[in-house]
């Protein structure tokens, strides 16, 4: 009697509980990268606009990167993985992310996955090197 009770409290414990994991977007207006890690780091589904399209123009295009949503969420889903954590990236010095960002954060909310928190991590520069040009700048 003892053991069924536990198991079935040990059983309920593992159903409540969400599996976790951090969506790495980063997009450019070349490119579309998602990559999805666990919360320790560890890689566990990777797609980019050239895996999923061939035409070089087309990779940071919201209609691809609904098509690469559709990959990631077919290889999360096995996983059991429901909760996410977005990180969006855009290229170091950019004001916005891509085309393909908000496009994707939509599309996983739409196939059911719950959504903590969205994170713009995009790299700001703070002076570096110096810009090319010389000392009176570039002229025509």
């Amino acid at each position: 009697m003892l053991n069924n009770k536990e198991k079935t409290t040990y059983e309920e414990k593992n159903k409540k509980k969400d599996i976790e994991a951090v969506i790495n977007i980063y997009t450019s207006f070349n490119n579309t990268i998602v990559h999805v890690t666990d919360m320790s780091g560890i890689t566990l589904a990777k797609v980019s606009g050239g895996m999923v399209t061939k035409h070089g123009r087309l990779k940071a295009n919201p209609t691809i990167a609904m098509f690469i949503t559709k990959r990631i969420t077919e290889k999360i889903k096995d996983l059991g993985i429901k909760s996410l954590y977005a990180r969006i990236r855009a290229k170091t010095g950019n004001p916005a992310p891509g085309p393909g960002a908000h496009t994707i954060i939509r599309s996983l909310s739409r196939e059911g996955f719950k959504i903590l928190n969205i994170l713009d991590t995009t790299k700001i520069p703070r002076g570096g090197p110096k810009k090319k040009g010389g000392r009176r700048g570039r002229r025509p």
